[in-house]
């Protein structure tokens, strides 16, 4: 009833106001002093002239272009799809948008590197179909009216591989696992959802530059896990956090909640989400990874019999946080005592036994309960207590007995790398502004509170995606399928990949209490 009486009001308005000509005059003046004057209003648009759905969205675009320009900041939100169950999925991937028509990309959510990067459609030696069951799709900058190359003299160019011959920024990266990749950089459309205090500004756009993969080697080759390329969240100058955040668009900070269970998915967001459990550790400056100071590791409340120099960092040597990760790897010092004091926590209700080399048990009952918890406790007096689950992977069933062996697996150059299989089920909260990062406990599933300005009492609730502020409130919830509006109505348009893809979610609700 309100909103019918409310968008009559509005509709009323706006017939009003294109209606409108103002006429002032006193004496044939404007208070006495100026001629008097008309100012008409025309549409910009006649009448009678007919306009392309596809026009009315590209003007809208670039009006949230400009409006993008002039605000505070807000909280952007990417979809999460993918699992650390090596034997589904064995990463975590999110959806972007691209260029000039947009085009969708399936990317990896990669803490442990900085450049977003997609496989050019002139790419050699990349994969063209994809065993996780997505529609591989390859970037074109010709096709993209808003595209433009890097030259080896833009600001953003910081490689040293260009070439006099082409002026083309070019770039080689090469991953722990051995892959790499190169190609050149880019600059076009990145399209995202943008969340304030109060309000919604759908699938709004900012130019990035980015990388466009034009060759490829390792396990990006491979077909059975082939993705469309790699969205690094490191913290240089290059990631997109950086980039977005140095104009404002969104705050220095972002964190993510990997859900384990299931189908896996989750949650990742530029803005920092909110929990009274999260616990923060600083981070070790000018690093160009997310590195941490580890000082013990604890099995059943019992410290390791391990030199803290062990953990410390020097040269390559350190503790990085990392969801490009899909396992976890301890530095080689600390590895056996570790394998040690879980054996002997579990004997003799767990047969230990080596398969493969990795240290594995077989057990008749659940692992919660057989099982000792586990801490790393950091700088700060910050602790991350990991469940069985968190260290322990099923490799199937054994004389009858089900095997779980060790996840962790030994780093002989004395690298300690937290991955998916210890990230998941956690809110972990990348700090840049502060140099920190944070984590907390946490059913991924669940709702989430994301401040969109730092220091102040707003948050938008990403879960089941409420924002919320001491004047109003906005939720989404997944159960229902129509809209309602209380109290103050008014339009929000949905442009491109929806912000409640994040949780599949099918409606919104939306509740302003003034």
């Amino acid at each position: 009833m309100l909103a019918t009486a409310g968008m009559m009001l509005l509709m009323k308005v706006m017939a009003d106001i294109a209606a409108l000509t103002i006429v002032a005059a006193k004496d044939g003046a404007v208070g006495g002093n100026f001629p008097a004057g008309v100012l008409n209003l025309e549409r910009v648009l006649p009448l009678n002239h007919k306009v392309e759905l596809e026009e009315l969205i590209a003007r809208d675009r670039a009006r949230h272009s400009r409006i993008l320009q002039n605000f505070a900041g807000g909280v952007v939100d990417f979809p999460v799809i993918g699992s650390s169950d090596q034997f589904i999925f064995g990463l975590y991937y999110t959806k972007v948008k691209l260029g000039s028509p947009p085009r969708e990309y399936n990317v990896q959510i990669d803490t442990g590197s900085d450049i977003l990067w997609v496989t050019c459609r002139s790419c050699n030696n990349c994969p063209q179909t994809s065993g996780l069951g997505v529609e591989l799709n390859f970037y074109d900058a010709a096709s993209s009216s808003t595209s433009s190359l890097i030259s080896c003299s833009d600001p953003m160019c910081a490689s040293t591989e260009c070439s006099s011959e082409t002026n083309q920024c070019a770039y080689t990266f090469r991953y722990g696992d051995g892959s790499g990749t190169t190609g050149y950089y880019v600059s076009d459309l990145l399209y995202f959802d943008t969340f304030l205090a109060t309000s919604l500004i759908a699938n709004s756009s900012a130019p990035i530059v980015f990388g466009c993969s034009t060759s490829q080697s390792g396990d990006l080759t491979k077909m059975d896990r082939a993705i469309d390329g790699i969205f690094g969240f490191g913290p240089q100058d290059l990631s997109v956090i950086s980039q977005l955040s140095a104009r404002g668009i969104s705050p220095k900070v972002f964190s993510h909640c990997l859900k384990g269970e299931g189908n896996g998915g989750g949650i990742l967001v530029l803005g920092e989400i909110l929990n009274p459990s999260i616990v923060y550790s600083p981070l070790v400056p000018s690093q160009g990874h997310y590195n941490v100071y580890l000082q013990s590791i604890a099995v059943n409340g019992q410290t390791l019999p391990v030199d803290p120099a062990v953990f410390a960092i020097s040269g390559d040597r350190g503790t990085i946080v990392d969801s490009g990760t899909t396992l976890a790897y301890l530095t080689a010092e600390a590895y056996e005592p570790f394998v040690n004091a879980i054996t002997a926590a579990v004997s003799p209700s767990a047969r230990p036994v080596i398969s493969g080399r990795r240290p594995c048990y077989l057990v008749s009952s659940s692992i919660a309960n057989m099982f000792p918890l586990v801490s790393l406790n950091f700088a700060g007096g910050a602790s991350m207590d990991l469940r069985p689950a968190d260290y322990l992977v099923h490799m199937g069933f054994y004389e009858g007995a089900a095997m779980w062996c060790i996840s962790f697996q030994k780093d002989n150059a004395g690298v300690t790398i937290l991955g998916d299989l210890v990230l998941k089920d956690k809110i972990i909260v990348y700090d840049l502004a502060r140099k920190r990062i944070g984590w907390a406990d946490y059913d991924c599933s669940s709702p989430v509170n994301v401040s969109t300005t730092s220091g102040k009492d707003e948050f938008i609730n990403a879960g089941q995606l409420s924002v919320s502020s001491s004047s109003s409130r906005v939720h989404f919830n997944q159960q229902h399928a129509r809209t309602n509006v209380r109290r103050l109505p008014f339009l929000v348009l949905m442009i491109g990949f929806p912000f409640w893809s994040l949780t599949s979610v099918l409606s919104c609700h939306i509740f302003l209490n003034v």
